[in-house]
């Protein structure tokens, strides 16, 4: 037996499973792993846990009901960004029942959409299924992806159709941005502040880049545009800049750290070839180095398209029609791996990496209804 639906919100919410680029907050998700492989093998599924390589305590799961060769994805990561429990008004990972909301981190985004699939399936037996139905749950995508990224490099799981449970407030989307996240670095030569021939100004030549790049950014948002999207341009952001030591020494080194949001049908590869193209006249201007390294892998836009049967499922389903979003997910892996994917889920994205995170009771039974109909259209 599984526990009862606000237990296993309870139990899930309890385990830490923080994910972060740095090391001194990063955790595992082992534990939220092992208690949902235990939850599923309970009612049949066959768990297959693939830890990460090079990364002990993180795991992603594979659990599997029925065969065949299509059959439908439920899927969702078992991570959590960071957060400040003195900003909570309650302890983030106690659940939290109040004003018909359930509180705690990761409720919203996204430990909270294991529950609901668990009571959706409670009565669900192997010998009903036509095709297979496989629930997935992933490591690491508030950080680096790289839960999604293992997978993509098996090759698994194999199915014809994908819903990621991320919130969406119950309205499907079948297309949003990609990400890319960059450092450019400039090396001069430091000096003495009282004779500038003694150096070559490394954040002088930074200026100098950022201007040019600011250039592109203006050229790439009139060369794409995708009127789907509420922002219908890539967009690029200039996040933080890091340079020098002191008041009286010429700066040797300067550190511009930037992300761009690209669209269906940009590369980053080729953008990143633009934003060097741009920045490289500078060293021999200046007579510094200019390099250009991603900060972390890119993240490729996704798109399913609108005619797709999943999209049209799910609008008919829902009652929304189908829309686009700015931020990434795990969506361009699953569709990498040939499968029709909708990101679609009961929270929203306003609650999501916020304090006193929470998920609306009342869209609790619309979602078990929703994933009810959804297996039973792909699965029996």
């Amino acid at each position: 037996m599984t526990p009862g639906l606000i237990e296993c919100f309870r139990q899930l919410i309890a385990l830490p499973s923080i994910s972060s680029t740095r090391p001194d907050l990063d955790q595992g998700n082992r534990a939220v792993i092992d208690t949902l492989a235990e939850w599923f093998s309970a009612l049949g599924f066959a768990c297959d846990i693939q830890p990460l390589p090079g990364q002990p305590g993180k795991a992603n799961l594979i659990a599997t009901l029925g065969s065949g060769p299509g059959g439908l994805v439920l899927a969702g990561h078992t991570d959590t960004v960071p957060c400040d429990e003195s900003l909570w008004r309650s302890n983030p990972f106690t659940l939290t029942e109040a004003d018909n909301r359930l509180y705690g981190l990761g409720v919203c985004d996204m430990k909270g959409f294991f529950p609901l699939i668990l009571e959706a399936i409670q009565d669900l037996k192997a010998s009903q299924l036509q095709q297979p139905l496989i629930i997935l749950a992933t490591a690491d995508e508030e950080s680096s992806m790289n839960g999604a990224r293992a997978l993509a490099a098996e090759g698994k799981p194999k199915a014809r159709y994908a819903v990621i449970g991320e919130p969406t407030g119950l309205q499907p989307l079948h297309m949003h941005k990609g990400i890319m996240m960059e450092r450019l670095t400039i090396i001069g030569q430091s000096g003495h502040s009282s004779d500038p021939s003694l150096g070559r100004n490394a954040m002088e030549a930074m200026n100098d880049v950022i201007n040019r790049i600011l250039v592109l950014r203006s050229e790439l948002e009139q060369r794409y545009n995708n009127p789907a999207f509420t922002i219908p341009r890539p967009t690029m952001n200039l996040g933080c800049i890091h340079g020098g030591d002191n008041p009286n020494r010429i700066c040797g080194h300067c550190e511009l750290e930037f992300d761009v949001r690209m669209l269906p049908g940009m590369n980053p590869e080729d953008v990143r070839r633009e934003i060097l193209t741009y920045a490289s006249p500078v060293a021999k201007e200046r007579g510094v180095t200019v390099t250009l390294e991603p900060i972390a892998d890119s993240i490729d836009a996704f798109m399913t398209p609108v005619t797709s049967d999943l999209v049209k499922t799910c609008e008919q389903l829902t009652g929304y029609s189908a829309t686009t979003a700015a931020f990434a997910t795990e969506a361009p892996f699953l569709s990498g791996l040939g499968m029709e994917t909708v990101v679609l889920g009961p929270g929203d994205i306003a609650q999501a990496h916020q304090p006193d995170e929470y998920l609306a009771l009342d869209r609790i039974t619309p979602t078990i209804d929703l994933l009810k109909q959804l297996i039973a259209r792909y699965c029996l």
